[in-house]
């Protein structure tokens, strides 16, 4: 393959991957009317059309697929063995891109990071949050955040945080015109504040003495984030299912009060994920360490 073809083909898989001229220029950091041309090239190499082009979308043709799907994966070994080669110099450097929800990253992330990137200015970090169960293998991340038992099997899964659990809240004012419930069935009859994940509106989990209840619950408002979930409950529109940690100050003050607590139970808490394949680089390495979860002894 000419040296050329090689760099049309880079940027037709970018198109490809992001299904957008647009975009992909923007990552590349050339002009749009460039990579355009350059993917024209190829085509007229190959003598194949690559992309089907309309108005408002760009897609792949059943020879773009085929092309996309092979040749991908070997440009991102070579990328990758570049990249740990690279890394092998004295000074660690790169950039980390991690999937991760809003949660870990405000509470675990950001606070643990901050002092590795004080130290290490050559190391960067993109954070993405995302409620999804991230490919992250396809999607091109380093790594990956979720709950201990959201992690798919063939990672190496490292814990960066304690155990966690939900907790069920309204404020005083609510429950003083809505008899608090005793078991999880009876939320059926009260205003709660629902979650909408990539997979559908969140059923609420609750567990006692071995018994496990889902309930899909009811309410006037619908979010997709804890942060909107907590403010809500806050706002007395009805009762949230939040974690503890980020209730725990309007608990201790009196504005929220907790109901079903004993329904309420402890779940492996968040995990760094990363393919087993994965070549380590000293900056990943550094990553990985800073964020582990070392637990505190007890006195």
């Amino acid at each position: 393959m000419a040296r050329d073809d090689l760099s049309n083909l880079l940027m037709f898989l970018e198109v490809a991957r992001e299904r957008s001229f647009t975009k992909a220029a923007q990552k590349l950091g050339l002009s749009q009317s460039a990579v355009s041309h350059a993917v024209q090239r190829l085509e007229a190499s190959m003598g194949v059309r690559l992309l089907t082009r309309t108005t408002r979308s760009v897609s792949p043709t059943q020879a773009g697929e085929q092309l996309l799907t092979s040749a991908a994966p070997r440009l991102e070994e070579v990328q990758a063995e570049m990249s740990a080669l690279s890394a092998m110099s004295d000074k660690p450097a790169g950039t980390i891109r991690i999937s991760t929800s809003d949660h870990a990253a405000k509470t675990i992330l950001l606070p643990k990071l901050a002092p590795l990137l004080r130290a290490y200015r050559d190391i960067k970090v993109e954070i993405i949050v995302d409620y999804g169960l991230t490919d992250i293998a396809a999607e091109r991340f380093d790594a990956g955040v979720r709950l201990g038992e959201q992690v798919a099997r063939g990672m190496i899964a490292v814990p960066i945080g304690p155990p966690g659990r939900l907790i069920a809240v309204a404020t005083p004012s609510y429950f003083a015109e809505h008899s608090p419930p005793k078991k999880p069935q009876e939320l059926m009859s009260h205003c709660c504040i629902n979650i909408r994940l990539p997979g559908g509106v969140y059923a609420w989990e609750f567990e006692k003495s071995g018994r496990e209840v889902k309930v899909r619950v009811e309410g006037q408002l619908v979010v997709n984030g804890i942060d909107e979930m907590l403010v809500a409950a806050r706002e007395g529109i009805g009762i949230g299912f939040v974690p503890e940690d980020q209730a725990a100050p309007y608990v201790e003050t009196g504005e929220l009060q907790v109901v079903l607590a004993d329904w309420c139970q402890p779940f492996a808490g968040f995990h760094l994920y990363y393919p087993s394949r994965k070549q380590a680089s000293p900056a990943f390495s550094l990553v990985v360490d800073a964020l582990r979860y070392r637990a505190t002894p007890r006195r």
